[in-house]
């Protein structure tokens, strides 16, 4: 099962293969910004990666889209189109 461990303060979470990002943070009780409840219209749910990021598959359509409209670089996803297929080191601002 894969660990999603979060960068400022180490701590972790263990979450079920191919669980969505931006749902296994919220069910971990870590908040994660969002204006459009994770549609993938708004782009809000970026996170850092830190780490791991070879573990996730590449962007599709809707991700490349919200990187480019809120101006995000590579190390930046869209948690709510990510799913985890492996361990993560990630971070956010509001952590």
């Amino acid at each position: 099962m894969p660990k999603i461990k979060f960068s400022k303060d180490q701590s972790e979470i263990i979450v079920a293969k191919g669980v969505n990002l931006r749902q296994a943070l919220l069910d971990a009780g870590k908040p994660i910004a969002s204006s459009c409840g994770g549609e993938g219209v708004c782009g809000k749910c970026w996170v850092k990666v830190m780490g791991g990021e070879n573990t996730l598959l590449p962007p599709n359509e809707i991700e490349d889209f919200l990187k480019v409209k809120n101006e995000l670089g590579p190390i930046y996803r869209i948690s709510c189109q990510v799913t985890v297929e492996g361990d993560l080191i990630i971070d956010a601002p509001y952590w």
